[in-house]
């Protein structure tokens, strides 16, 4: 991989950064409000699937969605706009931190029922088998997902009727608060999807590239109507489950590893081995974050959502 396209990852996972700190600022203040779920530390698996994916593909993904949203093309105006309620929000601020979308770029939102996105893919995959538009769907989803019915019975489908689906699970160790190896006897989670049928892999989470070859692989089987593929992308988060999350269940010491090997520090370690000046890596940091206090900064001066509009574009 050249000096170039390095730089490149990471000037990605540092909007991704940038933003979600940003959230979390404007969480503190009062800005934005309710629950909010924060990517720092998993921004090397949206950078390097999003890669891979095309236009028409479908991507659902969790609560934990802002830095996918961004790595497929949202803009962080629209983005900041919809966690603040204001009516320049991608779904003019009805949608909030946990249930925005942006289909206009391929970005069919997160969800905040556990596992919920799996079955919407595997319907967005079913569907293209009759729309003629070559799509790919991918559904995102925690290590805890794994143990929902929902996403068991969607593999299931997915495998029965060859359908282009891939199943991504990130894997940060943790299901909410409870370590992932408390709640099953197999840690080999992708083990569950080769019981199926489905090829499965276990891969680095944290180096890009590495996502970018699993998830390019799996389109490429998809478009040749070779069925899902299921990769656990194994990652750590580097912030609490949610804002406020004192994580008082992390062991001594593991928190600090963790951030001395997430995917940011790793890939500026690797370029300042290959000889990468100072000035380049702070300049990337820099750019980044200079977009997400513009993009803020102009989606808090934007106008309110009116509160009398929220039961628009609902269906019951």
């Amino acid at each position: 991989m050249n000096q170039r396209q390095l730089f490149a990852n990471l000037h990605a996972m540092w909007r991704i950064r940038a933003l979600e700190e940003k959230v979390y600022e404007l969480r503190l203040s009062g800005e934005i409000v309710g629950s909010v779920h924060l990517e720092n530390g998993q921004e090397a698996i949206p950078v390097g699937a999003a890669r891979c994916l095309r236009r028409q593909d479908a991507l659902f993904t969790t609560y934990r969605g802002h830095g996918w949203a961004l790595a497929r093309g949202v803009p962080s105006r629209a983005i900041f706009a919809e966690l603040l309620y204001r009516r320049t929000g991608v779904n003019g601020g009805r949608g909030g931190s946990a249930h925005f979308s942006a289909p206009q770029y391929g970005f069919h939102g997160e969800n905040s029922i556990v596992g919920a996105g799996a079955p919407l893919a595997v319907g967005a995959a079913l569907a293209a088998r009759y729309d003629g538009s070559g799509r790919v769907a991918m559904t995102v989803f925690g290590d805890g997902a794994m143990n929902q019915g929902a996403v068991a019975e969607s593999m299931n489908l997915a495998a029965a009727m060859s359908l282009p689906v891939i199943f991504v699970c990130e894997n940060n160790k943790y299901s909410e608060l409870t370590p992932i190896a408390d709640m099953v006897r197999n840690p080999d989670l992708s083990a569950r999807a080769t019981a199926l049928g489905i090829p499965a892999v276990r891969i680095d989470g944290n180096d890009c590239d590495t996502v970018s070859a699993a998830v390019g692989l799996a389109v490429r089987n998809a478009e040749h109507g070779l069925g899902p593929s299921f990769i656990e992308a194994r990652t750590r988060r580097i912030t609490g489950h949610y804002i406020g999350d004192v994580q008082h269940y992390r062991p001594e010491g593991e928190l600090e590893a963790d951030q001395a090997d997430e995917p940011i520090v790793r890939l500026t370690r690797g370029l300042r081995a290959a000889g990468a000046s100072e000035y380049a890596l702070a300049e990337v940091e820099r750019r980044a974050r200079a977009e997400m206090s513009a993009a803020s900064r102009r989606a808090l001066a934007d106008p309110l959502t009116d509160p009398m509009t929220v039961t628009e574009h609902l269906y019951a």
